[in-house]
């Protein structure tokens, strides 16, 4: 999802560092986990996800750029909302990622969605249940760092660090603007269509209004906190509640 603010285009993640270029990026990532897959599958894998970070944010406060800091300190790779909703809408994409995983751990999945919604997995949405299986797949076959689209809520939760990003709305609007070099005021016009974007979500995928504080591990405000104090937050609190990952 991009939006149009004052003539340029707004896209959940974005921020002053450029990234590449989503099809590219999404195709790097595809291919490392092709190389990674084993010579022969073994009849009994571990089945535990690696210890996974999700960030769950209002859109604007720089989660993404906390992220991309983090990912450098511990080794990990940053899987942002716009490489997960590239992956869902694309079905040969989907198709592949979800391939890999499965042949690395069969009936893993479709155990794990039993786990997770038990009969409700047969009552998700097309697009649900492939997002579902991409979040899975994907925590699976890498170290990750998840921003967004409530990852949290979906993998095992003794599996996950799970963190809060919030702010003042008038720290999102001047943020935007400064990486988009607009007016405020035009920021402002578009925040609200953005927020009802992120509830429209929450409500169809998981029929929630918004997320509680007590989903998390930790909530950071970042009116105060600087990106790089978050992930040095983040960074010693995943050190200490996964020591084994040392």
């Amino acid at each position: 999802m991009s939006i149009i603010i004052g003539g340029m285009e707004y896209f959940p993640g974005m921020y002053v560092k450029k990234r590449p270029d989503i099809a590219e990026l999404v195709e790097q990532q595809i291919r490392e986990w092709e190389l990674g897959r084993p010579k022969e599958v073994k009849k009994k894998v571990e089945e535990e996800i690696p210890p996974t970070i999700c960030f769950s944010r209002k859109i604007g406060v720089g989660a993404v750029e906390i992220a991309d800091i983090l990912a450098e300190q511990i080794g990990y790779k940053v899987i942002d909302r716009q490489i997960l909703e590239y992956i869902a809408k694309d079905a040969k994409v989907s198709a592949r990622t979800v391939a890999i995983f499965d042949e690395r751990f069969p009936g893993r999945r479709e155990n794990l969605l039993a786990m997770l919604f038990g009969e409700k997995s047969f009552m998700l949405s097309d697009y649900a249940r492939r997002l579902v299986d991409i979040i899975l797949s994907i925590a699976h076959l890498g170290r990750t760092i998840f921003v967004g689209r409530g990852t949290h809520l979906i993998l095992p939760r003794e599996r996950v660090l799970a963190v809060r990003f919030i702010s003042s709305r008038n720290y999102r609007i001047k943020r935007i603007a400064k990486i988009l070099n607009v007016a405020e005021e035009e920021v402002d016009k578009k925040l609200n269509e953005i927020d009802k974007e992120q509830r429209d979500f929450f409500k169809t995928i998981y029929g929630k209004k918004d997320a509680s504080p007590y989903e998390f591990d930790i909530v950071i405000n970042c009116d105060y906190i600087r990106p790089e104090w978050a992930a040095s937050i983040v960074a010693q609190a995943f050190r200490k509640k996964f020591p084994e990952r040392l």
